[in-house]
């Protein structure tokens, strides 16, 4: 029998979850159980319970048939604990390492009590931690045990279902379980503490208690706040059984009050038009249930007089007078945007008077740069699928000349762009629209995204500055609140998303649009390709396109290339793509002229580099995980890894040599990078079997028909499931091994 079994409850937590379990079974204290329930979530939880069951004995997976809420979630995992001690903890919180030691040691030290409870620290999207207000208060009972009736200031601890552990005797022997709906916690906390005669604290930090922007099930208003009301109901009638806990009715009502009016005063749990109704029904609550002797506290006296009166007129009275004040202590802080500003604001807001037009789309690219990526992908498929639709595209003034003949277009930023920004009912960007860009009712904001995240993402960069470059984090807030929908061309980029990107949007697991190509281009379309790039018949091409790295200004080759060229010989062609954002460099100019390379950094389309290529040399770049899909050989070159994870953050160790991980043959330097080439381990078993296990893993999702999905979803209102796609291994590839210099090609569906 383990010492602790940990009952973690997961819905809608697919980027927290293996977190979540990495903290538990990580922990220096080896003796636990884990049941982890997926509570019907319609992401990836349950595949990642699943994982972690298949790896760690440890992990004992439950499958919800329904989804049933927290509650029930919890009860079903206690069903099957087996732990001396039960701990609950929701998909999206970790504990801090040497949790369970501290706990263990404690509850040794104290005799093994009926609950014993332990401090927390709120973790928040922005990266700030707040500490809990508790420390003082747990720190105070020593090696004490007691009772609640004993030490009642004990009730104030904060009412949750994780900062505690339970002895699951006494757990079972009381029959305690959750009650359905939210707020359940705060009823078995009380409830529990109320009956358990043996009550020991500690002082340790342990649990560590996230607080996510969106995605909570408190974190959204409508009629299942209102079930509080019933949850502290049943508390009182538990009172009422129990007349030796009479003694402490005062506290626990205003403790209830407090947690209606904590509740009344957030717009993300009671709604504006539902505050009367809520107030009312706490104003009847209050008259039902308060108890002889009751004092009202003296900080935020008036809520409770309000209440106590039933007037919610009186409540509003002086909560409009305290936020006028905060209102105009505000306004005095407030400097008046430029007079050019303002007049641009006033012509976009004139637009967004006239109504939205249903078949109108403004696309963008890379900040302006043409018709490329996901949104050009979607363009194309929605003028055959959707033609009723026009499509413009926000491009800089520099790009007008690449833009295909017949596309129409407006310059970012000029009168045109807000007009047409401002009554588009579709917005489709693989980056951002700009800040003033107002989501207006009705209007449909697609995230195409341009990559799959290797690197840090999103809020997740906060703890990399030089990374961040100066990145406002509120405006990066403000931008993904405006998206309805975002897509998505693998679970990890799933599970990142959601998390670094906090916002009420849909993920579309749909695949990459810009990789439909992959599965329709012809052998006789490579050829085309390859002749228009300069590669000789017969060559091995090989693409080498490093990433941007924050902490370097300008491209440098971190490759001798004329060196690197020699040393393959003149049957092998290197292909050079520096970064998109990187100006065109003097030395790779010169380096086409010798011959050794082909400048291929101002190409417009990524796609044909990659079908034209027989393997990819990179770093870090995301393209590694769009070349996949070809099933060609992948060549990592990674120097300055160390670096880079510590300058940038990494979301798993790509020189690992794991399968999922690392995507083919690995060098650190230049002479290994040669000597992958001819010893053949760019393409040998080994990179073959690494690469299938990389593909399964991060091109699930791709099968020719991303973009098809998203117009038929987005434009022509079709409920399009998740793609039913055959697997890597199966997709209609020609032979995956390279045959001779020449990697496979791509054959017609």
């Amino acid at each position: 029998m383990p010492r602790f079994t940990i009952v973690i409850a997961a819905y809608r937590v697919q980027g927290y979850l293996s977190a979540c379990l990495d903290s538990v079974l990580t922990q220096s204290y080896p003796d636990l159980e884990v049941v982890a329930v997926d509570d019907r979530s319609p992401d990836h939880c349950g595949a990642i319970i699943d994982a972690y069951a298949a790896r760690d004995s440890r992990v004992v997976p439950v499958h919800q048939r329904v989804n049933s809420g927290p509650g029930r979630a919890r009860n079903a995992g206690v069903e099957r604990a087996g732990g001396d001690y039960l701990l609950f903890l929701d998909g999206d919180d970790t504990l801090a390492p040497g949790t369970l030691q501290g706990l263990a040691d404690r509850l040794a030290l104290t005799h093994d009590p009926e609950i014993l409870y332990f401090n927390h620290v709120r973790t928040y999207w922005s990266e700030r931690r707040a500490p809990s207000l508790f420390g003082e208060l747990l720190a105070s009972a020593g090696t004490d045990v007691f009772a609640a009736v004993e030490r009642p200031e004990f009730l104030r601890l904060f009412a949750m279902s994780s900062n505690r552990v339970y002895h699951r005797d006494f757990y079972l022997r009381h029959g305690f379980a959750f009650s359905e709906g939210i707020y359940e916690d705060a009823l078995l906390s009380y409830k529990t503490m109320l009956t358990a005669r043996r009550i020991a604290c500690v002082d340790l930090v342990g649990l560590e208690y996230r607080q996510r922007r969106v995605g909570a099930s408190t974190g959204s208003p409508g009629e299942k706040h209102f079930i509080i009301f019933q949850q502290y109901a049943r508390l009182f009638d538990f009172l009422d059984d129990r007349p030796q806990l009479d003694p402490l009715r005062p506290l626990l009502f205003e403790r209830a009050v407090s947690h209606f009016l904590f509740c009344l005063d957030r717009t993300s749990r009671v709604a504006t038009a539902d505050r009367p109704r809520f107030f009312a029904r706490a104003a009847e609550w209050y008259r039902a249930h308060l108890p002889a002797g009751f004092t009202m506290p003296v900080e935020g006296r008036w809520r409770f007089e309000a209440l106590a009166s039933g007037s919610f007129l009186r409540y509003r009275e002086h909560e409009l007078a305290v936020r006028a004040a905060a209102g105009a202590r505000k306004l005095r802080r407030t400097v008046r945007p430029p007079l050019a500003a303002r007049a641009k604001q006033g012509l976009y807001r004139l637009h967004r008077q006239r109504p939205v037009d249903p078949q109108l789309a403004v696309y963008s690219a890379y900040w302006g740069r043409g018709v490329l990526c996901n949104p050009g992908a979607i363009y194309h498929r929605a003028r055959e699928l959707a033609p009723e639709v026009h499509g413009v595209w926000a491009v800089k003034k520099s790009e007008i000349e690449t833009l295909p003949e017949g596309v129409d277009y407006v310059v970012t930023g000029t009168r045109d762009f807000y007009r047409t920004v401002a009554r588009a009912k579709y917005l489709i960007n693989n980056v951002n629209f700009p800040n003033e860009v107002v989501k207006r009712p009705g209007t449909v904001h697609l995230q195409t995204f341009h990559g799959t995240p290797l690197k840090c993402m999103g809020l997740d960069q906060q703890r990399y500055p030089a990374a961040a470059g100066g990145m406002s984090f509120g405006n990066l807030l403000k931008r993904i609140d405006r998206w309805d929908f975002a897509l998505s061309s693998n679970p990890h980029s799933s599970q990142i998303w959601e998390r670094v990107y906090p916002a009420g949007y849909r993920l579309l697991e749909y695949g990459y649009p810009r990789n439909d190509v992959f599965f329709t281009a012809t052998e006789e379309d490579i050829r085309r390709i390859r002749a228009e790039l300069g590669i000789p018949a017969g060559n091995t091409a090989l693409l080498y396109a490093p990433t941007l790295r924050d902490y370097q200004k300008g491209f440098t080759p971190r490759l001798d290339l004329e060196r690197l060229g020699r040393e393959l010989g003149p049957e092998t062609t290197l292909l050079v793509r520096a970064h998109y954002s990187y100006r065109p460099d003097d030395e790779l100019a010169r380096l086409q002229e010798a011959g050794p390379v082909i400048d291929v950094s101002r190409h417009r389309s990524v796609e044909e580099l990659c079908l034209a290529a027989d393997a990819l040399i990179t770093d870090y770049s995301s393209m590694m995980f769009d070349y996949a899909v070809l099933d060609r050989p992948v060549v990592i070159y990674a120097d300055d890894w160390d670096i880079y994870r510590s300058s940038r953050g990494v979301y798993f160790d790509l020189l690992s040599g794991s399968p999922g991980e690392t995507p083919g043959a690995v060098a650190r330097s230049e002479r290994e990078l040669v000597e992958v080439f001819r010893e053949g381990r760019w393409c040998d078993a080994d990179a073959t079997a690494l690469r299938t296990a990389f593909r399964a893993r991060f091109c699930r999702f791709d099968d020719g028909h991303a973009a098809e999905r998203v117009v038929r979803a987005l434009m022509l209102g079709q409920d399009i499931a998740l793609p039913l796609a055959p697997t890597p291994q199966t997709r209609p590839l020609a032979d995956s091994a390279p045959a001779g210099p020449r990697g496979g090609v791509l054959t017609a569906e």
